[in-house]
């Protein structure tokens, strides 16, 4: 039950508006008449029916514990830094593919992601492999990422050719 208190200069004025398992109760000095108690109980039922429609919660959000945002903080932090991690594995195996093949970076990556999504694997896996590569010469790459299976670039008309014509 949550409840709303306003109160003028004089407690006799006060006005209490309350959330029951029933619903909007409102209660205040003799002189509050019926009507602008049923004018105020509508109000609070159509706020909660906006709220209801727009996402936002009719009741207060709760009180969370220290505990609980700390759990909860500490679980984003171990996310974040995950994710940071796995970025910096992926941007090391696109420059080794990009130093090995000649290709910029955007191609390196499409490569990868393309050599993953064949594979059925993770970028990050097939990361990891690339980047292991790079600083053990034993670990071989895969065939796909192989020197010499490189993409074929898209042939368009050669510069020789596109003179000619315009």
């Amino acid at each position: 039950m949550s409840g709303v208190t306003t109160s003028g200069s004089d407690p006799s004025e006060e006005i209490v508006v309350r959330r029951s398992d029933v619903g909007w109760q409102v209660s205040g000095p003799a002189q509050f008449n019926a009507e602008e108690t049923a004018d105020l109980t509508s109000a609070m039922v159509l706020a909660d029916l906006l709220a209801a429609d727009t996402g936002a919660p009719a009741q207060p959000p709760k009180a969370v514990s220290e505990e609980d945002e700390a759990a909860r903080l500490a679980v984003t932090v171990a996310q974040l830094e995950h994710a940071l991690t796995a970025r910096v594995r992926v941007e090391q195996a696109i420059g080794v593919l990009a130093e090995r093949h000649r290709i910029g970076p955007r191609q390196a990556f499409d490569l990868l992601r393309k050599v993953a999504r064949t594979g059925g694997r993770k970028v990050i896996d097939v990361s990891e492999i690339v980047v292991d590569s790079a600083s053990n010469p034993l670990l071989p790459l895969p065939e796909e990422l192989a020197r010499g299976q490189a993409p074929v670039k898209k042939r368009g008309r050669s510069p020789r050719h596109a003179r000619s014509t315009g």
